[in-house]
């Protein structure tokens, strides 16, 4: 497999120097030059595989035989065995066919967990078997950054430093960061919004000449193709347990930077049956606005209940565009530098392509916060702010009632408490080995909202 990038202005690559990347050279974001395609026959015949059994059937066209297939499948099942729940990705009904994919069992409580657990064991892998250490460098509008520390923090060749927006994470987000202990770990809290983060994190991998020779940037957000590729995988759990591939399913997916929608619009090309990939987003609306009406116009960053949605520039959504533009390498440069200031819409094929493929909704918090306290009333299920969106969003698109419609629920409602009282009802307590997260230690360093001022930071800290 072989890989390229969404600007066409780099040398194609492989799994595992596209692991070690993150984002390529030229500005573009890495994907596969050509996608696996599953018959419904051979989907069927994964039906009773453990999730960690039917992930080696999904990801390991990926990967070729760069990683032997008995290392990988260990890297797999160590990677979930620190999950909660025995389904690994939990499916519970909320009748009339509308269903929540619970992706909060994994150790810091959000479906990050399913890419981040398995990235970070692979970079371990790869970085010993080249004998490298190597800088991580990554943006969180909320958990990422946990997920990320959790899953690379045992391994002494790297360094992490994770960047998040100052005051504009939960308290539980914040402090499942500042807590984690490490002398490899490092936590800056920019004093911008996650756009800026995100900004400052690119501007890095583009100029790495602030690095030792012998060192090199890997991202973990989910440019780093790693992520998108682990969560294609509970699409097809989900749409097993359902029925699939013999009837087809429709994901509602609460989004912000579009990497796990974008997760689902594979697993659709890769040959699942979906029905519908719902976008739902927040008052920060710029892809319901672009899918809905054609209409890319840049707003200003709202403060939400729903923070990790709290996103104006969705960097996934350019690999969906590299497709939208028939790959297209030149076209995409010159549209993501133009997008959002001196281009608002694309030509109208163009964008009827993308009406074509999702449906989507916007969901303000008065809303959010209604569904969430209905929900609860109507079947005992506590909603995240995030997942309550999904849910609203999957009610307001759904076209057919009797085709399956499962919301991803993203995170454990323990970790957005003001969204729950603001719904009216009792903030829920942490899982029991986060019970005391509120007596650790915090650590983390304000910097400002400056490429410099984060270079700087990282060049002092990183060790020799």
């Amino acid at each position: 497999m072989k890989y390229e990038s969404t600007r066409g202005g780099c040398p194609q690559q492989n799994f595992e120097q596209v692991l070690l990347t993150g984002l390529a050279p030229d500005g573009g974001l890495y994907v596969p030059t050509e996608l696996p395609h599953f018959s419904l026959e051979e989907i069927e015949s994964w039906r009773e595989l453990s999730y960690p059994e039917l992930a080696m059937k999904v990801i390991a066209p990926f990967i070729g035989d760069e990683i032997p297939t008995q290392d990988l499948r260990e890297i797999i099942e160590q990677s979930y065995a620190a999950f909660n729940h025995p389904d690994i990705a939990a499916l519970e009904s909320l009748g009339n066919e509308e269903y929540v994919l619970e992706l909060f069992h994994g150790p810091t409580l959000a479906f990050k967990d399913f890419a981040l657990q398995v990235l970070g064991r692979l970079l371990n892998y790869v970085l010993s078997k080249r004998d490298q250490r190597v800088v991580i460098l990554g943006a969180t509008s909320g958990d990422t950054g946990s997920a990320a520390l959790e899953g690379c923090r045992h391994s002494d060749r790297v360094d992490i430093f994770i960047l998040h927006p100052h005051n504009r994470v939960s308290d539980v987000q914040r402090k499942q960061m500042t807590t984690v202990t490490g002398n490899n770990v490092f936590n800056l809290a920019v004093e911008g919004n996650f756009d800026d983060c995100q900004r400052i994190v690119k501007a890095a991998f583009a100029d790495q000449s602030f690095l030792a020779e012998d060192r090199q940037l890997v991202a973990v957000n989910s440019i780093n193709w790693a992520r998108i590729l682990m969560q294609i995988v509970y699409y097809f759990s989900a749409a097993l347990r359902l029925g699939g591939p013999e009837r087809k399913v429709s994901f509602s997916v609460p989004t912000g930077n579009f990497g796990d929608i974008y997760a689902g619009y594979l697993a659709k090309r890769m040959g699942l049956p979906i029905d519908q990939l719902v976008v739902a987003t927040n008052k920060n609306d710029i892809l319901h606005r672009f899918i809905a009406h054609n209409d890319y116009s840049v707003s200003e960053l709202a403060k939400t209940y729903s923070p990790s949605m709290d996103i104006l520039v969705s960097s996934n959504f350019e690999r969906f565009l590299f497709d939208v533009f028939d790959g297209d390498g030149a076209t995409v440069a010159d549209l993501m530098t133009k997008f959002g200031k001196d281009i608002r819409s694309v030509p109208n094929e163009r964008w009827q392509r993308v009406s074509a493929i999702f449906d989507s909704a916007a969901v303000d918090d008065e809303t959010t916060c209604e569904v969430i306290a209905s929900v609860k009333a109507q079947t005992g299920m506590l909603l995240d702010p995030h997942s309550a969106i999904g849910v609203e969003a999957a009610r307001r698109c759904r076209r057919d009632d009797s085709v399956p419609m499962v919301t991803l629920a993203t995170a454990h409602p323990a970790k957005f408490g003001d969204a729950i009282t603001a719904a009216g009802l009792a903030s829920p307590e942490l899982p029991e080995h986060l019970s005391d997260l509120f007596e650790r230690e915090e650590n983390f360093s304000v910097v400002a909202n400056d490429l410099y001022a984060v270079t700087d930071y990282v060049k002092t800290h990183a060790r020799r």
